[in-house]
């Protein structure tokens, strides 16, 4: 293989020759992709198999802590950017290490591996000589240095690879850098990610950078430096209300603009967040579809507090994370100042390494619903089917799993563990519905707590007294959604409670479909916020042989008293043998 000694920049001109595509016909789909980031070194194993390549399933992760930007800084004096012998050293060993687990253990076909480099790569005079060292230590292996473009392109795709059909700002900020674009994924621009890619901004002031600038002596240099950061954001900002109508459309709509945000740096702030959310413990243990208010977003200055004051660990932040977080909250509030309006933002799991696999994509699965491959067993539907019918006509979509678009992973989870007393349980059902599939694209938080409320109900709702306050946190996540999504969450859960009564496996429940009918009306009551559903069950005889109707009818007890501002919504159930 050719020498990899030379730099190889990656740029948006020559990204379809030299970036390799994802091939439906390869037989194997694993691939290993190394992020040389300025502040920490990642490496990750992916599964792109069909059917369900959306996912970008990650097999596996490590983090080498070796902070290339501080290499780069504490050899510099004025002179060179250059990277010590030691640290050269360190990085091509550590790169070794990860080719042979990728390759050795998991069997990652040498073509499938890539180790692409950002900011501090970019800035080292002595690229070439950390290149030759790599060469040295494992031969023919393909290292990539992207042009700012391009990293604005991994970044943002990564940040979009988690959801269906985002609009609004993205933003990554990593050790050496910070990038800002805009992407429109609701539109007809097939081109959307490239051409957010040329128009989006990269600026020097990453969360290592930056903590250094303002740790320096010279307070003139310190604020020039953070001028230009606020100037910057505000030009880049503009740019792109320039280029995108939608983007100053809505900067101008009191409504305001969504704002998309990924990296070490912005996760940091996303978990400080979540430590000091009005929901607390906050519910669900991932960063990745966190969202928050721009209200809540702008309140840097109690957040500075508690990382200041607060000693013991904070959820999700390192030592360093810690150390860089004043620098952190210096980009956030540039970020503030150059938005006018900021509704929501929401963290992403993903990033370069993400994107680096999207862009391998053709657009036809890069642009699918991830929903869709999560829940691709079609034969669900009937089951969605039946529970559907049990809603009034006149229910609002988005209260409940099916408005989520989650009914036929909910569907499948009904039967499961139907044989395991320590599994088969409401307290069960609520860690596994906030756990499972973590880094999963396509769940939002509110939609894992209207998820795990119902599968609670599905296992009679009672759960253990160490988890009753996991409950109440996560109704209040679901009140998100809906005010009245715990209620129907309650309902739903009911409903499949009864169905799996009445077919003890979903075999059977697919040939439920001229044996059950189900229907359901809902009408307000008078002078209160509440309302009354009345829900009718038509079984036949030989689904109902040796089936106690009482059982049936007790599923719904708790529907209407899983908390106090649910007291005024009833369920009443008729049960009837079908002609």
């Amino acid at each position: 293989m050719a020498s990899t000694a030379s730099v190889n920049i990656v740029t948006l001109d020559n990204l379809n020759e030299v970036w390799p595509r994802w091939d439906p016909s390869d037989s194997n789909h694993l691939y290993a992709l190394v992020d040389m980031g300025s502040n920490g070194i990642r490496f990750s194993i992916s599964d792109l198999s069909p059917p369900q390549t959306r996912l970008l399933k990650c097999l596996y992760r490590e983090r080498a802590d070796i902070s290339l930007f501080d290499a780069l800084s504490e050899s510099s004096s004025g002179g060179p950017l250059l990277f010590p012998e030691e640290t050269i050293t360190l990085v091509s060993q550590t790169l070794a290490r990860f080719h042979a687990i990728a390759f050795n253990d998991y069997g990652v076909p040498p073509d499938h591996v890539t180790v692409f480099a950002t900011e501090a790569m970019r800035k080292a005079d002595n690229a070439a000589a950390m290149l030759q060292a790599i060469e040295t230590e494992v031969p023919g292996l393909a290292l990539k240095i992207l042009d700012p473009q391009v990293e604005t392109l991994f970044g943002s795709l990564g940040a979009r690879s988690a959801f269906n059909r985002p609009k609004g700002l993205f933003l990554d900020l990593g050790g050496g850098s910070v990038q800002m674009t805009y992407l429109d994924t609701t539109g007809e621009d097939a081109d959307y990610h490239i051409h957010a890619a040329q128009v989006g901004k990269s600026l020097p002031f990453g969360a290592a950078r930056l903590i250094k600038i303002l740790g320096h002596d010279d307070a003139d240099f310190k604020t020039n430096e953070v001028s230009k950061l606020q100037e910057g954001m505000k030009l880049a900002f503009a740019k792109l209300c320039q280029t995108f109508p939608t983007l100053a459309a809505g900067s101008k709509d009191t409504e305001g603009i969504d704002i998309y945000l990924c990296g070490g740096g912005f996760r940091g702030y996303g978990s400080m967040l979540m430590h000091n959310d009005p929901i607390s413990p906050y519910p669900i243990p991932v960063i990745g579809s966190y969202s928050v208010t721009g209200e809540f977003f702008a309140k840097t200055s109690h957040m500075l507090e508690v990382n200041t004051n607060f000693k013991n660990k904070i959820f999700g932040m390192s030592k360093r994370r810690r150390a860089q977080f004043p620098a952190i909250v210096t980009v956030v509030e540039a970020l503030i100042s150059a938005v006018p309006h900021i509704r929501s933002v929401t963290f992403c799991a993903g990033g370069n390494r993400e994107g680096a696999l999207m862009i391998r994509l053709p657009q036809e699965i890069r642009e699918s619903d991830p929903l869709d491959c999560l829940q691709a067993d079609a034969s669900l539907q009937g089951i969605v089917d039946i529970l559907s019918s049990a809603l009034p006509a006149d229910y609002s979509a988005p209260k409940t799993v099916f408005g989520l678009g989650l009914g036929r992973l909910f569907a499948s989870k009904i039967w499961s563990n139907t044989g395991d007393d320590d599994l088969a349980n409401a307290s069960a059902a609520l860690h596994g519905a906030i756990t499972e599939h973590p880094d999963c694209p396509g769940l939002s938080h509110a939609a894992r707590a209207v998820m795990a409320l119902t599968l609670c109900a599905r296992w009679g709702g009672s759960v253990t007294p160490s988890d009753e306050q996991l409950l109440n946190n996560l109704r209040s996540l679901a009140d998100t959604v809906h005010p009245d999504a715990v209620f129907w969450a309650g309902y739903i859960g009911a409903v499949a409670a009864a169905l799996a009564r009445l077919a003890p496996t979903a075999q059977e429940a697919h040939q439920l479909g001229d044996k059950i009918q189900l229907r359901s009306t809902m009408e307000q009551i008078e002078n209160d916020k509440g309302f009354r559903v009345y829900l009718n069950f038509r079984i036949s005889e030989t689904a109902l042989r040796g089936i106690d109707t009482a059982d049936l009818i007790s599923h719904f007890e708790l529907v209407s008293t899983q908390r106090q501002q649910d007291s005024g919504k009833k369920v009443n159930v008729d049960i009837a043998t079908l002609p």
